[in-house]
């Protein structure tokens, strides 16, 4: 369907009205009764109007009765008027082809455009006008490039489609995203600050001090937790792999489980650093909640061509009815992005283990799929 609004589009139809010289020169010049001329003149107001009304109702991509209503209207004044005042007249058909190209599906436009033509060389024709059989060439050449241009309007409107549906699927994406980033935020901070404030809990009757240190660090965490969710309100929110290890090292240790770190973090690219920062921000927070852990492993390769990132703990590991959590799921996507893989499921030795692999390589954009 046009986009447009209606009235743009009888412009389409007001060149053509440079035909209708030939009938009112004819209706003026000729001497006939004045019933005659009153008959026509009401006749070509008539057709002029509704050729017009059928081009203001034309590419709407539907064929409906009022508009097959008004091209008859057209068809049958266009070729009556021809017939009964001769050669002059003929033109009228060339409206008759224009409105059926514009209007009707290109199963019955030919057909009509054919029709219409063979009227008009039968009125001159019939009526010795030799010298203007370029009408009826100009009906087929009118219906001609009217189907080409009602093919560019529709063109255009899917193309005009096609953006908007764009531009709702990034805005879809751009949500999607955001509140991935925000439960990969939210999800670890919170977790870890219910954590410490429950060890704080426990801790404030038999070690003050230490119930006092917890109360710090949950302090610290809320502070970092707003920090950041204003960063990924502002679109600059970066976490590295060092920086989600070391808050690892305090989350874990601080609910009684041994952790085992990488020795050093290789330097890596910018997104990469930040997927498996992320990686390691989830495992924790899986581990914090569910797992029941004493013991939790990560281990860090880089062999120059990718990274391989493992998390391993010896908690319960995945039953038969675990299906990924909305923050598996979306760091799934956030690695997938990058052209990497996020594995997760029994470890070796029990419990659950976590695997990502990242390309060091920037992947092309025709390959990753987002």
């Amino acid at each position: 369907m046009d986009p447009r609004p209606r009235w743009y589009r009888v412009g389409w139809a007001l060149p053509w009205l440079l035909f209708q010289y030939f009938p009112v020169a004819d209706l003026v010049t000729t001497d006939r009764p004045l019933a005659v001329r009153v008959v026509a003149g009401a006749g070509l107001v008539v057709f002029t109007a509704v050729y017009l009304d059928v081009f203001r109702r034309a590419f709407d991509g539907c064929w409906s009765g009022p508009l097959l209503g008004r091209l008859a209207v057209v068809a049958v004044l266009g070729a009556g008027l021809a017939a009964w005042l001769g050669p002059s007249w003929a033109g009228l058909l060339i409206y008759v082809s224009a409105a059926s190209a514009a209007a009707l599906p290109t199963r019955w436009t030919w057909p009509a455009v054919f029709a219409a033509t063979a009227v008009c060389a039968g009125v001159l024709l019939l009526d010795g006008g030799t010298g203007l059989l370029v009408l009826p060439v100009l009906c087929l050449l009118t219906a001609f490039a009217l189907r080409g241009t009602r093919h560019l309007v529709s063109v255009n409107a899917e193309l005009a489609e096609a953006r908007e549906e764009l531009a709702r699927n990034a805005v879809a994406e751009e949500r999607l995203r955001f509140a991935r980033d925000l439960h990969d935020l939210l999800g670890h901070s919170l977790s870890l600050i219910a954590l410490k404030s429950e060890l704080a809990g426990r801790l404030a009757e038999v070690d003050p001090a230490r119930a006092r240190a917890e109360m710090a660090d949950v302090e610290a965490a809320a502070r970092r937790a707003l920090a950041e969710v204003r960063d990924a309100v502002s679109g600059y929110r970066q976490v590295s792999c060092a920086q989600a290890l070391a808050e690892a090292r305090s989350a874990l240790s601080g609910a009684g489980i041994a952790v085992r770190l990488p020795a050093r973090v290789p330097p890596l690219p910018g997104p990469v650093d930040a997927a498996l920062g992320w990686v390691v921000r989830e495992a924790t927070t899986n581990v914090l909640r569910h797992s029941g852990a004493r013991a939790v492993t990560v281990t860090l390769t880089d062999d120059g061509t990718e990274a391989v990132l493992t998390v391993t703990d010896d908690g319960r590991g995945p039953t038969d009815d675990t299906a990924p959590g909305s923050g598996l799921t979306g760091l799934a996507e956030r690695v997938g992005a990058l052209g990497g893989v996020l594995t997760g499921g029994a470890g070796r030795a029990g419990g659950y283990e976590l695997r990502a692999v990242l390309p060091l390589a920037p992947v092309p954009a025709a390959v990753v799929t987002r």
